[in-house]
């Protein structure tokens, strides 16, 4: 059985597209539905023992959708976090933005900086939003940070070690996802917290995000407590 204080679950939010295309509705219903979800189970995961939720938004691959709905989902996000400000502070969710924010519209990378500097002091449950995120640029990201401390003469390549290079990783700081979740009937982990998710216990879901319910997060971590981890202990 897994008993700990600390529970991370990372959620890729796959389906919302499908899940309008299903009803006949445009793409960009899916993805107003998918935020409203994202609201619903941010507010129910303490409940239910989790302490930090990274959620998949925005991928770097994202940007080959076409240019409207890419346009929708950065604003989106912009407009959907900055309504719900008030009552992420009143719940003491702090925020964080993780991906490259050097692609981001200005007006989506300055309400990312005021959503994270007025969520910075909160002690509650730790929601990190992947945006403009890819796992291989992170780990990228993360190689040339410690090479340039090398070629500064402030770091040697053996003091490289697996503890100071999460530290140079856009979730540095964070501890590992224990649970990563894929909606949307895919089974794979799509270029998501592939540092992170060494030991994390996968779930794969046929559901699709915007069916998405605090229920199914329930499921998922009784689930997840009935399990052995043994982290390569036999």
């Amino acid at each position: 059985m897994t008993t700990s204080s600390q529970l991370h679950v990372a959620i890729v939010m796959d389906g919302n597209g499908r899940w309008a295309v299903e009803r006949g509705l445009p793409r960009i219903a899916g993805h107003r539905q998918g935020a409203q979800v994202v609201h619903d189970i941010v507010a129910a995961a303490p409940g239910l023992g989790v302490t930090a939720l990274t959620i998949f938004a925005f991928s770097t691959e994202n940007w080959k959708r076409p240019p409207d709905e890419v346009s929708y989902i950065l604003h989106l996000f912009v407009t959907a976090v900055t309504k719900w400000l008030p009552e992420l502070v009143s719940q003491h969710v702090r925020v964080r933005i993780i991906g490259d924010r050097a692609a981001l519209p200005a007006d989506v990378s300055d309400s990312v900086e005021t959503i994270e500097k007025r969520t910075a002091s909160c002690d509650g449950l730790h929601l990190n939003v992947a945006f403009n995120y890819g796992g291989r640029a992170e780990i990228l990201h993360a190689a040339k940070a410690f090479a340039a401390e090398c070629a500064a003469g402030t770091a040697a390549p053996g003091d490289l070690t697996e503890d100071r290079f999460d530290s140079y990783l856009w979730l540095g700081g964070e501890a590992p996802p224990d649970i990563v979740v894929r909606t949307g009937a895919e089974s794979r982990v799509s270029n998501f917290l592939l540092w992170e998710m060494a030991y994390a216990e996968l779930f794969f879901l046929d559901v699709l995000w915007p069916e998405f319910t605090p229920a199914t997060l329930d499921m998922i971590v009784q689930k997840f407590k009935s399990r052995n981890r043994r982290f390569g202990r036999s």
